[in-house]
């Protein structure tokens, strides 16, 4: 439990006993090293730092839980320490009996470095209220341990901060929410230093870590703010494998922000997840690939992005990716790269990027990113080669079977497409006209808009005229399609479709027998393109019938 490891850190000896120690040996050490002759410089910084010792010990002992706080035990005892070894420290330079200059020289600077962590320590000791907080009954025992861990992440050595550590991702494992509630922004920074410390294990231990920590939305700031992308990266870069595995998921989380996936690439942190995607294992690729989907999403990086390569790995984490999230990923960053970049269009089809997308609608869920990157893609492509790959067969089956949003996809791509006769006839017999009039059944208005943008784009050759005006179905739905409400976007392309088979006396009769007239009177003073002109062929015929009744 983490007590056990709280109690194994402290020593049988009370603070009183431990205050009296210190007190004692800072006067001896005081004593020696005044009558040290050589280094005198050194030396000289030392004793002013010794002589603040007695008022820092002061501040510690005076606090009212002073001898009841485990934290208090051990900082005593770094400081009996750090003073034994400045008395240790002094009669070699005053006895001469040292091994090299160059040695004690180097000694007497780390010397003056404890001190220095313990005038900093004692600080943190007081500042952060964790001395108090021993006494107070409405802490709970997880909580006040949660914070005495936390704290002992700034103060001491590394092997506490080692045990630490443990003790914080075995309260993690239980309520990583006690842990954020309790976690102040000096934690945060605390966490941030460790994540350079030397010691491989501690920054394997505090990685992991920061992986739990940035699944919390409310400390993503924090975080970065801190500093953590940097040597997050540099880990990804060439941390042990542990190391470049929860660096990379914590990229991934943390890549979710816009502001935060630019800092990634303003860190030069492309590189690494792309040689993370060529040779990490299956979780860490696919970590390392949602990151750079995730960046691919920032338009304005997107130059960079493949200046540094990405493309090309897309393109292979499509074919090849050992997890089927890999995949996905790839053909979302491809969609995100191609959705307003020519240049990288041009790009994307030169490195096989189609034929790679095609293939992956054969075999893979979901479709929508694919044929999204389709979508981006068709405009820059010449009519031959859609035909020759196959495209259509493809779309059609996405129509069938596809989700809402991979069939708004297709049907955008079959906008784009209707260039030619040709591909409207190719469209027309592969049987797309009645999966479109199917689509402006959808609840989604965007997708009864790109539905019926669709089959007004294909309404120009006779033979797909004639089967949409067999479609009884399709007349109703594009007559509902005239509600003249703000949120109808489809009703101008209904309109340009009821207005292409208005020719047929059958369709007309239908359309007033659906109510098309009411509809078509308001839109008329919309001034919706074709309304009117629909408007006065129904009304002529209504007229028709009015008089041969009659």
């Amino acid at each position: 439990m983490v007590e056990d490891k709280i109690d194994a850190l402290v020593d049988i000896q009370s603070a009183e006993e431990l205050l009296l120690n210190a007190q004692d040996l800072v006067l001896i050490a005081l004593h020696r090293a005044r009558e040290v002759k050589g280094f005198s410089a050194r030396w000289k910084t030392i004793i002013t730092k010794l002589e603040l010792v007695p008022a820092c010990l002061s501040d510690l002992s005076s606090h009212p839980y002073f001898s009841k706080n485990t934290l208090c035990n051990e900082y005593l005892q770094a400081n009996l320490k750090t003073l034994n070894e400045a008395i240790a420290l002094a009669e070699m330079c005053g006895k001469e009996n040292y091994r090299g200059r160059l040695q004690m020289q180097s000694d007497l600077d780390a010397l003056s470095g404890k001190l220095d962590m313990n005038f900093r320590d004692c600080g943190l000791l007081i500042k952060t209220g964790i001395l108090g907080e021993v006494a107070v009954n409405s802490r709970t025992e997880l909580e006040f341990s949660t914070r005495e861990l936390l704290t002992r992440l700034q103060i001491g050595h590394l092997e506490a901060k080692h045990k630490a550590l443990d003790g914080v991702l075995e309260i993690m494992q239980e309520d990583i929410k006690k842990v954020s509630e309790v976690l102040g922004r000096s934690n945060i920074a605390a966490l941030v230093h460790l994540l350079t410390a030397t010691s491989q294990r501690i920054r394997e231990k505090t990685v992991s870590v920061i992986c739990r920590l940035a699944d919390c939305k409310c400390l993503e700031s924090w975080l970065v703010e801190e500093g953590v992308l940097p040597p997050l990266i540099r880990i990804v870069e060439s941390g042990s494998a542990v190391g470049k595995k929860k660096a990379t998921l914590s990229l991934q989380r943390l890549s979710v922000s816009v502001e935060t996936a630019r800092s990634i690439v303003e860190h030069n942190g492309v590189r690494p997840l792309i040689e993370i995607c060529q040779t990490g294992d299956s979780v860490t690729q696919a970590a390392a690939a949602c990151t750079l989907k995730n960046l691919s999403a920032v338009p304005e990086v997107r130059q960079s992005l493949a200046e540094e390569g990405i493309i090309k790995l897309v393109i292979t984490l499509l074919d090849c990716g050992i997890l089927p999230e890999s995949r996905d990923h790839a053909a979302k960053c491809l969609q995100n790269l191609t959705s307003t970049n020519n240049n990288l269009r041009k790009l994307v089809i030169s490195e096989g990027g189609i034929p790679s997308l095609l293939a992956y609608l054969d075999v893979s869920l979901p479709q929508d990113s694919a044929v999204g990157a389709l979508r981006n893609l068709i405009g820059s492509v010449s009519v031959d080669n859609l035909v020759s790959a196959d495209l259509i067969p493809r779309l059609v089956q996405v129509l069938k079977s596809g989700s809402l949003n991979a069939q708004k996809a297709a049907a955008t791509a079959i906008c784009r497409v209707c260039s030619s006769i040709e591909m409207k006839k190719m469209i027309g017999e592969a049987g797309c006209i009645p999966l479109l009039v199917k689509m402006l059944d959808a609840k989604s208005d965007s997708a009864k808009e790109i539905a019926a943008q669709a089959i007004s784009s294909l309404m120009t050759l006779p033979r797909n005229c004639r089967e949409l005006k067999q479609n009884d179905k399709a007349l109703l739905s594009l007559v509902q399609l005239l509600e003249p409400s703000p949120q109808n976007t489809a009703k101008k392309y209904a309109v340009s479709c009821l207005v292409s088979i208005s020719s047929s006396k059958k369709c007309k009769k239908l359309m007033i027998s659906y109510g098309a007239i009411g509809y078509l009177k308001k839109l008329s003073e919309m001034d919706i393109p074709g309304a009117k002109k629909l408007l006065e062929r129904l009304e002529r015929k209504k007229l028709r019938s009015l008089f041969s009744r009659r």
